[in-house]
């Protein structure tokens, strides 16, 4: 192939969509790549939006893959589902239950950020990347040098009585020895600053996600299935140029996407120049 992948699209030869997916989708390798370098390079106002397995490689399971945290079955838990264990109900109906699998499975105590945070991380500091809209809870964004991230299902790092409202530190709860915490002001449940089945999603968080996919000219979904909703309705708003998707996994927006990575979002990511 010679010349600029991004300028070939334009083409009378590639004018229809379908052609230019049939052309693009055609590309392996280095060529691919580099269709994504050009991508980037033509791009002003790129947003990422990820999920799980953007910290699979920092040793953090996701959720619904053959070995993800739904699938790691404890004797303790498995006559549960996952969604009850992580849900508004099970907090306040069964709340010695909620907090042992919460600190058994959610602590990200020592976790680094990986080569996919950094990179992420990296374009922003470079001018190219506008915002990280994240459905992870862990924090490795921020931890990787990456100052606008949207978390559409909030923070373990965030914890505040359900009550009164009064902010704990991040550790709170993985350090508190009683099986419920509480807080000393009141004496309600000190619970994390996360967004949990039965819940609604964080309305600023949600407003600033929709405007900044709204206004990309270039969105990369990273790391996620897109079977979680509303959080993969995002993708509605998008009108930009270039639709790139890196998962594992095949999604339901591969066949609509640009470019369609299966591979490690951390090997990817890596061949930005």
């Amino acid at each position: 192939m010679t010349g600029k992948v991004v300028d070939e699209l334009y083409i009378d030869k590639y004018e229809k969509r379908s052609e230019r997916l049939e052309y693009l989708h055609s590309l392996e390798g280095e060529e691919k790549y580099a269709a994504l370098n050009e991508m980037i390079d033509a791009s002003e106002h790129i947003v990422f939006f990820g999920g799980a397995g953007v910290s699979t490689e920092s040793g953090i399971p996701d959720f619904r893959s053959k070995d993800g945290l739904y699938n790691q079955h404890d004797v303790q838990f498995d006559r549960y589902s996952p969604e009850y264990l992580l849900s508004d109900d099970c907090l306040y109906r069964q709340p010695k239950v909620f907090y042992e699998f919460y600190r058994q499975k959610l602590n990200v105590d020592g976790i680094e950020p990986n080569a996919a945070h950094r990179k992420l991380a990296e374009l922003e500091q470079r001018g190219k990347l506008d915002c990280v809209i994240t459905q992870n809870i862990d924090g490795l964004h921020q931890k990787a040098g990456s100052r606008r991230v949207f978390e559409i299902h909030g923070s373990t790092l965030r914890n505040y009585c359900s009550d009164c409202g009064k902010p704990y530190p991040e550790d709170y709860i993985f350090s508190c020895e009683d099986p419920i915490p509480r807080c000393p002001e009141c004496g309600g449940q000190i619970r994390p600053d996360v967004t949990l089945y039965g819940e609604a999603l964080p309305a600023q968080a949600w407003t600033s996600a929709e405007r900044a996919v709204s206004g990309a000219d270039m969105l990369i979904i990273g790391g996620t299935s897109l079977s979680v909703y509303p959080a993969a309705s995002l993708i509605d708003y998008f009108r930009g140029n270039y639709l790139v998707v890196i998962n594992r996994d095949a999604t339901n927006r591969d066949k609509s996407s640009d470019l369609v990575f299966h591979e490690s979002i951390g090997q990817v990511l890596s061949h930005i120049q």
